[in-house]
C-alpha cells in the first residue's frame, strides 16, 4: 500500500467484476457475433407455418409448347403433376382416417381401463402368454452368446446386423436405419437428423463402429501396439521378434499406424492445429477453405458450402472432364463468389453469369441455384444474392425456364409471405418476369395442381403468386380461368384459393382493378352462400379488399352482393361474422348519402351487439366498421349521439383498453372519427371525467384522444361548465403523472392554445405549477415545465399576463446553470420563447444580462442545447442588438465560429443566420475581418462554414462590403485562402442573384486568374462561380464579360476529373441561358466530327445538353447544307420556314 491518499470520490469497478473481463480477454477465439448468427438465419427465426416450404416437393414440367411444335408427348407436364397431386391428397386423407382410428381405440381402451377391477381370466392369460413368447431378460453384466459371436464375426454392435437384431420387431423407427445415400443436388422430404454429416457427397455412408480399437479409444496405455509402431520406439539392434506360438489368434486385430481404421465414417473430432486457430483467428470455421482453385479469397465460407460446392473444393485434371462436367464447376464457381465473395469478385461473377446464361442453360443453373434457396442455414444477405442471380439469368433465358417452372416457384413463393418487406417485393419481381417469360398458358398449367393443394400453406403461396401474374400479364387474360377455378365443383380447395387469389389482387394492384371490378366481383360474389364456412369468409375478405382498392368508386359493382353481405351478418358468428363485417365496412363508403342510412342502421344492430364481444380480432374489425361508418358521408351527428355513442362508450372506454396495445390506437382513432361528426363537446364531455382516473395508461390514453379531437376541430363548442372540467382535468393529469411523457406535454399546450384568451382564470393556477415543477429534483420534470413554458408563452401573452412571463422568465434565467444537457436545452428554448413575444425592451431579465450568460453556453457540446442557445442568441441579434455592447458580439462571433461545422444541419443553419444578424448589427468590416482571418485554419470544414458566412454577409449588408475584401484576400499567396476566397465567391454570386451584375466586371480578372491556374480546384470552384454569376445576370447586359468567360472556361472541357468536369459542364449550361445557344452551338460544331473519338465524346455530350435544354431555338442557328442536295433530297432552308 502506497503512503498517498486514496481519493474518496474515484470510484472503480468491484474486483470480481474486472476479474471476469480480464478472463474474457484471456479467451482466444471468442466470436462476439455468435449469438446473432443464429438470428441471420432465415430458417431459425421464421414460424413453423413459414418453414413449410421445406415440405414442398417440386415437379419438372416440360415445355408443351416446345414438344407440340417437334410433335413429341409431354412427359412430365400437367397430367402427371396432378396424379401426383391426386395422390398426396389420397395419402392425406387415409392419415387422417387411421389417426381418426387410434384415436378411437385409444378413447375406447380409456373407458375398458378401470384400475380398481382386477382383470378378467381371458385377458390375464392372453397376456402370461405373450410373456412366455419373449425371453425374460438376464441380469445386465451377463452378456448372451449370441450377441458376442455376432460381435465377433461382425466387428460392432452397431453394425448392420446387430442392428437390425436390436430393432423392435412391430414398429421401425426412422433412426434405426442407417440413411441412404443421399444426392446433394435433392433436398429429401426427411428431418436433416436422419443424416450422418456428410463431408464429400460421393462417399458412401458407413455405421460407426463405437468400439472398433483406435477409434474413441485414444488412451495410450490400453492400446495394442503394432509391429510399425514397436519398430518406431524400439532399436532395431538388439531385439528379435517373437514369433507367436502356434494356434495364436488376437481377439482384435492391430491397426495400422498412423491409419484410421477404414470403416469408420461419420462423427469425427477435428484435431486442433496451427492452421485452424489462423484460421478461426480471420473469422472462419477451422479447416474451412478461404483460397479455392479458380475462385479467389472469399468474404466467409460455411461448413455447408463445403457439402454444395465439394465437386470445386479440390484440384482436378480439366482434360478428363466433359463438357457438362466442365459447365457445372463453371456455374458453381460463379455462384460460390456472387455468395461469398467480396463486393468486387461478387460483381464481375453475376456480370458472367448472367451473359453466359443462355450458354450454360436453363438446366444446369437451377438444379445449382435452387437448392442453395433451400438451404436450412441461409442467411438474408445470401438469399438476396442468390435471388438477384436468378432475376438476372431469366431475363437472359426467356422460355427456356418453362420445364424449371414449378421448381423455381417452390422456392420463390416462400418469399411473398416473408416478414421483411424486401423480400417481398423481390420476390413479386421475380414471378411477374417469370410469367413474362414462360407465358401465362404454361404458368396456369403448372401452377393448377397447387389451387386445391392438401396443404394450406401452398394453396395460400400459390394465390399470392397467381396475383403477382394477374398483375404482369394484365387481369383480363386471367379472367376466364379464374371464374372457372372459383365456380369449381370437385373440392372448396380450389373455390377458396380462387377467392383468395382476387384478393390478392386488389390487395397488390390497388386501384389498377377499377376497369374489371364488376368481373371480379361477380367472379366471387356466389362464394358468399357457398356451403363451406371457410370459402364464405374468404370470399367476404376479398370483397372487402376489392371495395378498399376502388375506393371512393364502383358502388355500382357491388350491387349483387348487398343483398347477401346483410343478410349475412344475421346468420353468422366468429370469424366469418368478422369479415362480413369488415366488408360491410369498406363498401358504405361508396355508397350514395341518400341509400346509406337505411343499410348503416341494418348494421348498427349487430356491430352493438358485437362491442360486448371478448374476441380481440373482432373488436378490431368492429371499431374500424364505426369509424368507417362515422366518417361515411349520409350518416347524420343525430344518429351517432343517439345510437352509437352511449354503447360505444360503455364498452371500449374503459380501463383495459388502455393497456390493451393493439386496440389502443383504433380505439382513439374511431373516437376521433366519431368527434369530427358529432362535436368536441359531445366527445370530450363524455371523457373528460376520466382524466381524474387513478389508472395513468387510462389518463394518457383520454388525453391523447382529446388532443386530436381539440387539435382538429378547435375549441369553440366547448361551453363554460365543461371548460372548467377540462382545465381542472388536464392540471390534474399533468401533475399526477409519473413518467414524463409527450403526450401530457401535447395535449396542454394544444388545448391551452384552442382555448386561448379563455384561459386567463386558470393562468395563475397553470403557472404556479410549472414553476413548483422547474424546482423539482428530477430533471424529466424539469424539462417539461420548461417545454410546457415554451408552448404557453404565445397564449400567456395573448392574454395580457405579461407579470407571469417576466416571472418565468426570471425562474428561468436563474435555472440557466443545469446541469443536465436535455433539461437545459429546454429551459434556454422557453427563454427564447418568452423573449420573443415580449420583445427586447420588455424583457426580464434584461437582455444585457441574459447575452453575456449565453456566451459561455454555447461551449456546451450537446446538440439541443447548441441549437436552442444560437436561436436566443440570433433572435436578441436581430431585434435588439443595441443593448449589448459591440465587444460582447465580437466574442460571441467567434464562438459562433466553431459552430459552422456542427453535425447537425440545423445547428449550422442556425449559426450562418445568427452570423448575418450579427454582422447587420455590428456592420460587416469586423465580422468579415474575422471571416477571412478564418479562411486560413487548416481545418476544411471551418473554411466552408467561414465561406458561407460571408456570403451571409454579402446578402444582408450589400455584396460591395465583402467583394473588395474578398478580392484583396485572393491576392495571398497561401492556397487554402485562395480556395476560400473562390468558394466565398460563389456563395456570394448564388445569394445575391440579380445583383451580380453591378459586380461581373469587377470580378472578371481574378476568374481569368482562377481559371487558368495549374490546380484543379481552383479551376472547379471558378467554374462554379462562372455558374451562379452567369445565371444571376441572364439578360442583364454583361454578355461581352460572360463571352470572355465563357472562352476561359471552354477548354476545361476535356477534364476527367468527375468534380471538376461537372463543375465544366453546369459553367457551360448557364452560358446556354446567358449567351444564348446559337453561340454555344457555334462552338460545338467545331469539334462534333473531330476524328479522334474522345474529343467528339466531349462535344456530342455537350451538344446532347444543349439540345435538350432548347431544341426549338437550335433551329435557326442549325447551318446551311443547301449546296449537299442532290435529286430527291433537298436540304435547302429558307428563312421563312425558319420563321413559320
Amino acid at each position: 500500500m502506497s503512503d498517498t491518499p486514496r481519493l474518496v470520490d474515484s470510484f472503480t469497478a468491484p474486483k470480481e467484476v474486472l476479474q471476469e473481463f480480464e478472463e474474457l480477454a484471456e479467451e482466444e477465439n471468442v466470436d462476439p457475433f455468435a449469438e446473432t448468427a443464429s438470428k441471420r438465419q432465415i430458417a431459425s427465426r421464421q414460424s413453423d407455418y413459414h418453414n413449410r416450404r421445406f415440405n414442398r416437393q417440386a415437379h419438372e414440367s416440360d415445355d408443351a409448347f416446345k414438344a407440340a411444335e417437334e410433335g413429341k408427348d409431354v412427359d412430365g407436364g400437367y397430367k402427371d403433376a396432378m396424379r401426383i397431386q391426386l395422390l398426396e391428397k389420397e395419402e392425406q386423407r387415409v392419415r387422417r382416417a387411421i389417426e381418426e382410428k387410434e384415436k378411437q381405440a385409444r378413447e375406447e381402451g380409456q373407458a375398458k381401463m378401470d384400475l380398481d377391477k382386477t382383470p378378467p381370466r381371458a385377458e390375464i392369460q392372453e397376456a402370461a402368454k405373450e410373456l412366455a413368447g419373449t425371453k425374460r431378460k438376464r441380469r445386465w453384466d451377463v452378456e448372451s452368446e449370441e450377441k458376442e459371436n455376432k460381435t465377433e464375426t461382425k466387428g460392432g454392435e452397431w453394425s448392420k446386423e446387430a442392428l437390425e437384431e436390436a430393432a423392435p420387431k412391430k414398429r421401425r423407427s426412422r433412426w434405426d436405419a442407417t440413411p441412404a445415400d443421399v444426392n446433394v443436388g435433392e433436398t429429401p422430404k426427411r428431418s436433416r437428423w436422419d443424416q450422418t454429416p456428410v463431408a464429400v457427397p460421393d462417399a458412401p455412408m458407413q455405421p460407426i463402429i463405437m468400439n472398433a480399437p483406435g477409434f474413441m479409444h485414444e488412451d495410450k496405455h490400453n492400446r495394442y501396439l503394432t509391429d510399425e509402431e514397436l519398430d518406431a520406439i524400439l532399436p532395431a539392434a538388439g531385439y528379435a521378434i517373437v514369433t507367436p506360438p502356434p494356434g495364436y489368434a488376437p481377439l482384435v486385430r492391430p491397426p495400422k499406424f498412423a491409419n484410421p481404421v477404414t470403416e469408420v465414417g461419420g462423427f469425427q473430432i477435428q484435431e486442433s492445429s496451427d492452421a485452424a486457430a489462423v484460421a478461426a483467428a480471420q473469422g472462419l470455421a477451422p479447416e474451412l477453405p478461404t483460397e479455392i482453385p479458380g475462385v479467389g479469397s472469399l468474404a466467409f465460407f460455411k461448413a455447408e458450402d463445403a457439402q454444395y460446392f465439394a465437386k470445386i473444393l479440390k484440384e482436378e485434371d480439366e482434360t478428363e472432364l466433359s463438357v457438362d462436367e466442365m459447365k457445372e464447376r463453371k456455374i458453381m464457381r460463379l455462384l460460390l463468389k456472387i455468395k461469398n465473395g467480396t463486393p468486387p469478385v461478387r460483381k464481375t461473377a453475376l456480370r458472367q453469369i448472367t451473359d453466359k446464361a443462355r450458354e450454360f442453360g436453363a438446366g444446369p443453373l437451377f438444379d445449382k441455384i435452387l437448392p442453395l434457396l433451400m438451404e436450412r442455414t441461409l442467411e438474408d444477405q445470401e438469399r438476396h444474392l442468390l435471388v438477384k442471380v436468378i432475376d438476372r439469368v431469366l431475363y437472359k433465358l426467356d422460355d427456356l425456364v418453362r420445364p424449371y417452372v414449378h421448381k423455381i416457384l417452390v422456392v420463390i413463393e416462400p418469399l411473398l409471405i416473408d416478414e421483411d418487406y424486401y423480400a417481398r417485393v423481390e420476390g413479386r419481381e421475380i414471378i411477374s418476369n417469370l410469367s413474362k417469360a414462360a407465358g401465362l398458358a404454361h404458368m396456369i398449367s403448372t401452377m393448377r395442381p397447387d389451387i386445391d393443394h392438401a396443404d394450406e400453406y401452398v394453396r395460400n403461396t400459390t394465390a399470392r403468386a397467381f396475383s403477382v401474374v394477374a398483375s404482369a400479364l394484365g387481369i383480363p387474360s386471367l379472367l376466364p380461368f379464374l371464374k372457372a377455378v372459383c365456380r369449381s365443383k370437385k373440392s372448396w380447395q380450389a373455390r377458396h384459393t380462387g377467392i383468395r387469389i382476387v384478393q390478392q389482387i386488389a390487395i397488390m394492384m390497388g386501384c389498377a382493378v377499377l376497369p374489371h371490378l364488376r368481373n371480379l366481383v361477380d367472379c366471387i360474389a356466389h362464394g358468399l352462400q357457398d356451403e363451406q364456412q371457410k370459402v364464405r369468409t374468404m370470399t367476404a375478405l376479398g370483397l372487402a379488399a376489392l371495395a378498399e382498392a376502388a375506393a371512393p368508386y364502383g358502388i355500382e359493382s357491388f350491387d349483387n352482393v348487398l343483398k347477401p353481405l346483410w343478410v349475412g351478418i344475421r346468420l353468422h358468428r366468429g370469424k366469418s361474422l368478422a369479415a362480413f363485417l369488415k366488408a360491410i365496412g369498406f363498401i358504405l363508403p361508396l355508397m350514395d348519402p341518400e341509400y346509406v342510412s337505411y343499410y348503416i342502421k341494418e348494421v348498427t344492430i349487430i356491430l352493438i351487439r358485437e362491442f360486448q364481444t371478448s374476441d380481440e380480432e373482432m373488436k378490431k374489425i368492429v371499431l374500424k366498421v364505426v369509424q368507417q361508418c362515422a366518417a361515411t358521408e349520409g350518416v347524420t351527428p343525430q344518429y351517432i349521439k343517439q345510437d352509437i355513442l352511449p354503447d360505444f362508450f360503455k364498452a371500449f372506454w374503459v380501463r383495459r383498453m388502455a393497456l390493451d396495445r393493439r386496440n389502443y390506437r383504433q380505439v382513439v382513432e374511431t373516437t376521433v372519427e366519431l368527434a369530427q361528426k358529432s362535436g368536441v363537446a359531445e366527445i370530450v364531455g363524455r371523457i373528460v371525467n376520466e382524466l381524474k382516473d387513478e389508472a395513468e395508461p387510462y389518463r394518457k390514453m383520454v388525453m391523447e384522444t382529446i388532443t386530436k379531437v381539440v387539435a382538429s376541430l378547435g375549441a369553440s363548442d366547448i361551453d363554460e361548465r365543461l371548460e372548467v372540467r377540462l382545465v381542472d382535468g388536464i392540471i390534474y393529469a399533468f401533475q399526477e403523472q409519473t413518467t414524463e411523457d409527450q403526450v401530457m406535454l401535447d395535449g396542454f399546450g394544444t388545448v391551452v392554445n384552442a382555448l386561448g384568451i379563455r384561459v386567463k382564470p386558470y393562468l395563475t393556477q397553470i403557472v404556479s405549477t410549472i414553476l413548483w415543477r422547474l424546482n423539482n429534483k428530477s430533471a424529466k420534470v424539469r424539462q417539461q415545465a420548461a417545454d410546457l413554458t415554451t408552448r404557453l408563452a404565445v397564449v400567456i401573452k395573448q392574454c395580457g399576463e405579461d407579470q407571469l412571463l417576466s416571472k418565468l422568465g426570471l425562474v428561468l434565467f436563474e435555472q440557466l446553470g443545469e446541469e443536465y444537457p436535455d433539461t437545459l436545452g429546454s429551459i434556454i428554448a422557453a427563454e427564447g420563447a418568452i423573449a420573443n413575444v415580449v420583445g427586447m425592451t420588455q424583457m426580464n431579465p434584461p437582455v444585457k444580462d441574459l447575452l453575456p450568460r449565453m456566451t459561455p453556453i454555447l461551449r456546451n457540446r450537446h446538440e439541443k442545447v447548441q441549437e436552442a442557445t444560437i436561436n436566443l442568441i440570433g433572435r436578441i441579434a436581430d431585434r435588439g442588438a443595441e443593448f449589448v455592447p459591440a465587444r460582447e458580439w465580437m466574442r460571441i462571433c467567434f464562438e459562433l465560429l466553431d459552430l459552422l461545422k456542427a453535425h447537425k444541419k440545423g445547428i449550422r443553419r442556425a449559426a450562418v443566420n445568427s452570423f448575418g444578424y450579427i454582422a447587420k448589427s455590428l456592420g460587416p468590416q469586423d465580422v468579415l475581418q474575422v471571416l477571412l482571418t478564418n479562411l486560413r485554419v487548416q481545418e476544411r470544414q471551418s473554411r466552408v462554414c467561414s465561406t458561407v458566412a460571408i456570403a451571409i454577409v454579402a446578402e444582408t449588408c450589400g455584396p460591395f462590403t465583402c467583394i473588395p475584401a474578398i478580392l484583396n484576400e485572393y491576392r495571398t499567396a497561401e492556397l487554402n485562402v485562395r480556395t476560400g476566397c473562390l468558394k466565398a465567391l460563389s456563395f456570394v454570386f448564388e445569394y445575391v442573384g440579380p445583383q451580380s451584375a453591378y459586380y461581373a466586371d469587377s470580378v472578371v480578372t481574378m476568374l481569368e486568374d482562377a481559371l487558368t491556374d495549374r490546380d484543379l480546384v481552383h479551376r472547379q470552384t471558378a467554374s462554379t462561380i462562372v455558374k451562379h454569376l452567369a445565371l444571376g445576370v441572364a439578360g442583364l447586359g454583361c454578355e461581352d464579360s460572360m463571352l470572355h468567360l465563357m472562352n476561359l472556361v471552354w477548354p476545361n472541357c476535356f477534364e476527367t476529373s468527375p468534380h471538376v468536369i461537372g463543375a465544366v459542364m453546369e459553367a457551360v449550361e448557364a452560358m446556354r441561358v446567358t449567351l444564348g445557344p446559337g453561340v454555344l452551338l457555334s462552338y460545338v460544331l467545331q469539334g462534333l466530327f473531330h476524328p479522334a473519338r474522345k474529343v467528339r465524346e466531349v462535344y456530342w455530350r455537350i451538344y446532347n445538353s444543349l439540345y435538350l435544354g432548347a431544341a426549338d431555338a437550335l433551329v435557326p442557328f442549325y447551318p446551311d447544307l443547301g449546296e449537299l442536295s442532290e435529286g430527291q433530297n433537298v436540304f435547302d432552308r429558307h428563312p421563312l420556314q425558319m420563321f413559320i
